[in-house]
This record gives structure tokens, C-alpha cells and sequence, in this order.
């Protein structure tokens, strides 16, 4: 059978991840996750193989942002590329230093494969129903107001890991690497972004902001550094406590024109 060489790689892309994710329910089971993993092979193969030259996409220069103009460019915009009931798709652009916060992806799965520059990727899961005063450890640094037990998160943290656009795509389900935080290190940096099905408050899927909290041993703090927890976290899954935010204030999205080739479902 001859070769497709002349449908854009992107469209591929796009036509596999309907095929993929087509009549999934948007549950997260057992069933789901098992029938995913069945059929994506091909959508990561693809995907894997995706450069920003393929979307017409050029690489950012590094630019520091200072004064009011760095105040009022969003440090996130998104490139749409086509939604559809099945799976939405676009391209997320991170100026030098930005990060988009920890949140989450409600019943949904999805694939972020880097274009250019490098992003680290840190990834949690919750692991039950958000607590009640009477679960919930009792002392925080800080400490938390009573009212905001409410919406805390045992979670743990699965992994935190580097990507650039040599590397595979990073996965999520719903039930496992659901929550993450993605950072542009050492420059700007883009990726696509292919999520199924697609926020959706109407039917519950909405997204939601976590801040990572810390807790208070006995005797004081635990007594290490940031940098050498983050090292104990890139060697093993932690368990961790998730606090529900409002987004934060210093993150907003901003949106530009997609200049790749039209992609039809």
C-alpha cells in the first residue's frame, strides 16, 4: 500500500485521535483506560513525530519581559486548531519563565508533545474525595483557615520530568498523571496539546487550580530545602496535600491565529 505523504502530518494527527478516542465514555474505569492503551499506539507514533515546522510554527527568541508592555502580554497564549464532541486540539506558547499553575483535567485524557524549547512537567494524582476537618491533618505551614478544608486533596506526586521536541509525548488519564504543572526552563517554549474529551463545565468537566501545601511535623518543618525535596521527588512517589485555588492572579491565556495547515474532522 503506497505511502500518505501528501496529508499534513497534523491532520493525521487529528484523524487518528478521533479514531482513538471516539465513543470512550467520560468516566475514568478500568475498561477506558484499557481500551485507550489498545488503540493509541499509532496516535503517539504520530504524534512523537510532530515538529513546530509542521504547524508553520518558528521558535520564539528568549525575551525578557519588564515595564508595562511585559505587564500586559500574557505569559501563556493558545493556538486553537479544531474541537470537536471527541477531543480538542491546539498549541499552547510559553514566553521565557512562565508557567501554567497546577490543574487539573476532569475525566479526560490527553497527550502534550513539546515543539520547541523544553518544558518540566510535574505530575499528581488525587487519591480520594476532598477531606473534612476531621480527616484533614490538623497544622500546615501555613497555617490553613478551617473553612478551606473544604477543598483539600491527599494527592501524590507521580513523577518530574523534562520534555523537548526529541522526546515522546507525556500522558495523562483520568485516573493517573490527571494533574500537572508544566514550566518553560531555560527559554521559551510550545507544545501540542490534544485533550479527550475537551473541557467542558456543562457536563462537569471545568478546570480547577491546586496550590501544593506543606505540612508541619512534629518537632517543626521537615527541615529541607525546596531543591532537595524536588530531587526526592523526581526519585519516588510522594504523598502530598492539594489545595483548591481560584486561578491565580499572575496567570492569564492569551490567544493568537493557528498558521499551520486546516485541519477537518
Amino acid at each position: 500500500m503506497p505511502r500518505d505523504n501528501k496529508t499534513p502530518l497534523i491532520q493525521k494527527i487529528a484523524r487518528q485521535a478521533y479514531i482513538t478516542f471516539k465513543g470512550l465514555k467520560s468516566s475514568a474505569n478500568q475498561d477506558n483506560n484499557k481500551l485507550i492503551a489498545d488503540k493509541q499506539s499509532e496516535l503517539i507514533s504520530l504524534v512523537t513525530a510532530v515538529r513546530a515546522a509542521d504547524l508553520k510554527i518558528a521558535p520564539r527568541k528568549s525575551k525578557a519581559s519588564s515595564g508595562a508592555a511585559g505587564l500586559q502580554s500574557p505569559p501563556v497564549t493558545y493556538m486553537h486548531i479544531c474541537e470537536t464532541e471527541v477531543f480538542s486540539m491546539g498549541v499552547f506558547l510559553l514566553r521565557t519563565g512562565a508557567s501554567i499553575p497546577l490543574h487539573d483535567h476532569p475525566d479526560m485524557n490527553g497527550m502534550l508533545k513539546v515543539l520547541y524549547g523544553k518544558v518540566s512537567v510535574r505530575c499528581f494524582d488525587k487519591l480520594e474525595d476532598n477531606l473534612s476537618v476531621n480527616t484533614a491533618p490538623s497544622r500546615f505551614d501555613p497555617p490553613l483557615d478551617p473553612l478551606q478544608t473544604t477543598s483539600l486533596w491527599r494527592s501524590i506526586l507521580r513523577s518530574v520530568s523534562e520534555y523537548s521536541e526529541t522526546t515522546g509525548p507525556c500522558l495523562l488519564t483520568p485516573q493517573r498523571d490527571n494533574l500537572h504543572q508544566i514550566d518553560a526552563v531555560e527559554g521559551p517554549a510550545a507544545f501540542l496539546d490534544i485533550l479527550a474529551p475537551p473541557y467542558s463545565p456543562d457536563d462537569g468537566r471545568d478546570c480547577h487550580y491546586y496550590k501544593v501545601l506543606r505540612t508541619v511535623v512534629e518537632g517543626g518543618t521537615d527541615g529541607k530545602s525546596e531543591e532537595e525535596q524536588q530531587g526526592e521527588e523526581k526519585e519516588k512517589e510522594e504523598e502530598t496535600w492539594l489545595l483548591e485555588i481560584p486561578q491565580p492572579e499572575d496567570f492569564w491565556c492569551g490567544g493568537e491565529p493557528y498558521p499551520g495547515p486546516a485541519v477537518s474532522i
